[in-house]
């Protein structure tokens, strides 16, 4: 039984009867969750109203909350209000004049037909709409039967010539939801395969995150993308593992170690998944019969280029490409407690738990039986150093730079009024390495006995 949202109140009772209706991917989801048990969440509220002109509409439309005109060419407005923002449209067709997703004449207008609105989408399954408030289904092209046999299919062949980042969109949803590609979409979409090189890298980038951060295998998604030979102009480097074979502790070439390490990690977490999806990314570069030199350095420098190439986030792309270059340290539970120190120096308590992490799924994505506990027994040790609060960095020495300065002063070799130069940074640098190596020295009187010796003072 359809329950209309407070937003779909809302509106209904500001429009004219029988003149609302909710599309989008609204629509789709909640009859996954009908028909399916899908357990999704209803993010983006869309709706199209017929038989209402712009200037009617959006007078209607001020009377809810406010009102933002974002499709001046064909009248989309946003609408505030109890704390929500929903996108209301005038029904439209579009017809592509050229590769780019913005080459489009569009028609707009209370005078094109629902199912004129509905067939411009990407796949049957998201051209259905919802009469609101009754809940009636309105479903020209199919889409429900599409969702009962949880498959994704074009209405034509040209779906991908009109708009080429439409590929990236079925592998996501193929992988996010579980649902195979009809033959004609995976026909049209090798067809289509280098129209991809015309969109946009942001573009991509969105659609790449998506299925990284919410698919619970993204193995499916590219692995669609191989196959329909759209992964080459996406992400060429991801390819050149394919057929890279590893040691005995790998039952995978370089490519599905890679994939089976991602489908490791759980949803939600973009940089650990990035990180896990090219830990590896480097081998096939460094490789020398059975060994890999190298190959995280390699591969950190390699994931800055890709990352930055395909406009993910500074921040995300400095975290995957630090995770990838320290994914080969050495978990020995036996080292002593400065070597622990020094361990949490350079992988940064920050990174620790996405780090641990990262080995956790190279193990299982190494495709065998793992040999023993000593990753959870250094993990352990570590964890335990990190409770004791050591100084893991110079921030936390007892004393700063300007007390480094004020000393030299003190010793005469430095001028009054003396603001610093290398020799104050070499300073602190000795005094971490002796609370590294001893904790306790980490007080205000003993550093400044440190600092002595170190400048050859009494």
């Amino acid at each position: 039984m359809f329950e209309p949202l407070p937003a779909d109140r809302i509106l209904a009772e500001a429009l004219p009867e029988g003149s609302l209706f909710a599309v989008g991917g609204r629509v789709r989801d909640e009859l996954r969750r009908e028909l399916d048990g899908a357990h999704v969440a209803l993010k983006d509220l869309d709706y199209v109203v017929t038989g209402v002109g712009a200037q009617e509409l959006e007078e209607r439309l001020r009377r809810v909350g406010r009102v933002d005109l974002v499709g001046a060419s064909f009248a989309v407005f946003k609408v505030t209000f109890d704390g929500c923002t929903v996108d209301v449209a005038l029904p439209r067709r579009e017809k592509s004049t050229g590769a780019h997703h913005r080459d489009f004449e569009i028609e707009s207008g209370p005078e094109i037909p629902l199912q004129d609105d509905l067939g411009r989408r990407d796949f049957r399954m998201n051209m259905i709409a919802r009469a609101i408030p009754s809940g009636e289904i309105v479903d020209p092209f199919g889409g429900e039967s599409d969702i009962r046999a949880r498959k994704i299919d074009i209405l034509t062949p040209k779906t991908f010539e009109e708009d080429p980042l439409r590929m990236l969109r079925a592998a996501q949803f193929s992988a996010r939801f579980g649902y195979a590609l009809s033959p004609q979409t995976r026909d049209a979409m090798t067809q289509s395969a280098a129209l991809v090189q015309s969109v946009s890298a942001e573009r991509v980038c969105d659609e790449l995150m998506k299925l990284l951060v919410q698919a619970p295998k993204p193995s499916i998604g590219f692995e669609l993308l191989r196959e329909t030979g759209i992964l080459p102009f996406v992400w060429p480097e991801l390819l050149e593992g394919v057929g890279v074979d590893q040691n005995e502790w790998h039952a995978y070439d370089v490519y599905r170690h890679n994939l089976e390490t991602l489908d490791s990690v759980p949803p939600g977490d973009l940089v650990l998944r990035l990180a896990a999806l090219l830990h590896d990314i480097g081998k096939p570069r460094t490789k020398d019969g059975p060994h890999f030199y190298r190959h995280e350095q390699v591969g950190g420098d390699m994931a800055a280029a890709m990352l930055g190439r395909l406009r993910f986030s500074n921040e995300v792309g400095e975290s995957v490409e630090h995770l990838v270059r320290q994914h080969m340290y050495v978990a020995d539970p036996d080292l002593t407690d400065a070597a622990i120190r020094r361990f949490v120096r350079r992988i940064g308590v920050a990174h620790l738990d996405r780090q641990f992490a990262l080995r956790a799924a190279d193990i299982a994505g190494s495709g065998l039986p793992k040999r023993d506990d000593s990753n959870e027994r250094f993990q352990a040790r570590v964890y335990a150093e990190v409770a004791r609060k050591p100084a893991f960095s110079i921030k936390d020495l007892r004393i700063d730079g300007k007390a480094v300065m004020d000393r030299m002063v003190e010793l005469e070799i430095a001028p009054k009024g003396f603001r610093g130069d290398k020799r104050v940074g070499d300073a602190l640098q000795y005094l971490f390495e002796q609370v590294t190596e001893r904790p306790e020295l980490n007080e205000p009187d003993t550093l400044h006995a440190l600092l002595n010796q170190h400048f050859g003072g009494s």
